[in-house]
């Protein structure tokens, strides 16, 4: 299972990302952007995912994701239960959030690096 502590250690780590705390809730931005945000009681995380392809993803394992609630509906936004991925899978997650807030240029020098 993975934790917020585990997604910290991912997040913290990428170019132009930081912690906030909003209302109690572990937010990450880049910018003024949030690009991932947990539920109060950390079992689930929200991410930076294009509104397009949303539908496909929940469809593809519904167990596992969700759609963000109806006032997110608007934002590239999807949902992720945290009991449901393992860590590989929750460091893709992040990474394809963070690249979608970050400038192309930030992302690829961070990719590329050894």
């Amino acid at each position: 299972m993975v934790t917020i502590d585990d997604v910290r250690a991912v997040a913290r780590q990428l170019p132009r990302s930081y912690e906030v705390l909003v209302r109690d809730r572990v937010k990450f931005r880049v910018g003024r952007i949030v690009w991932l945000a947990f539920s109060a009681d950390e079992t689930t995380m929200g991410f930076a995912f294009p509104k397009e392809e949303r539908a496909a993803l929940v469809a593809s394992d519904p167990a596992k994701f969700l759609l963000p609630g109806q006032s997110d509906l608007r934002w590239n936004w999807a949902v992720v239960r945290l009991g449901a991925i393992d860590p590989e899978e929750m460091r893709e997650l992040v990474l394809d959030a963070w690249r979608m807030v970050v400038p192309k240029s930030v992302a690829a020098a961070y990719l590329a690096r050894p």
